[in-house]
């Protein structure tokens, strides 16, 4: 029982770490709205968070939103498949239409999501709720929408951002370098340890 669970555990802990499998993904969105998004991960914030920007049109009223959302990633036994949840902002426009009440605003606000996410190779599959808040403006105080995003992945992982191991590689060479021209700049020699620099 005990070896179950450490394994178990040993598992959860090593899915935690792992991140999303790719840098930046983009496609179009298709569900209570029509619109496209773009998911760019963000590793100098933390390994699992996204910046995802929404641009869409609502197919129930006469209105346009751009969405900007900051998600954290949960990684579930693989980093191809993901649970994610996020808040963000959001700012609409008002599309023509001749039936409008006079006094209707473009709406603003605040809008959360939660979703799960699937990668294949460079295709990534997702679908959400996302709940947007008005502040002002707008038709109603709060819009409920649920779509499917269908994104091309054009940068896998760690081909816009620098592997952690790479990075630290790089300082290392860097600081051998370093000690390579302090040596040269006193005389030393690199094989003549015993000589103060």
């Amino acid at each position: 029982m005990k070896k179950s669970f450490l394994a178990i555990t040993a598992l959860f802990c090593s899915t935690i770490i792992i991140a999303q499998s790719y840098d930046l993904a983009a496609g179009v969105r298709l569900g209570t709205d029509l619109g496209i998004s773009a998911k760019l991960r963000l590793p100098p914030i933390d390994e699992n968070f996204t910046l995802e920007t929404i641009l869409q049109t609502s197919l129930e009223r006469e209105e346009g939103m751009l969405t900007v959302l900051g998600e954290q990633h949960f990684p579930l036994i693989t980093r191809r498949v993901n649970l994610y949840a996020g808040i963000g902002v959001h700012a609409g426009w008002l599309e023509n239409d001749p039936d409008r009440v006079g006094d209707y605003k473009a709406p603003a606000g605040i809008s959360f999501i939660g979703g799960a996410e699937l990668n294949f190779k460079n295709i990534n599959i997702s679908t959400d709720f996302k709940p947007a808040v008005n502040l002002s403006g707008g038709e109603k105080r709060m819009y409920s929408q649920t779509a499917i995003t269908l994104r091309y992945i054009p940068f896998k992982r760690y081909d816009i951002f620098e592997s952690p191991r790479t990075k630290r590689k790089r300082k290392r060479q860097k600081a051998r370098d370093q000690r390579r021209q302090d040596r040269t700049t006193n005389g030393k020699k690199s094989w003549q340890f015993w000589k103060k620099g």
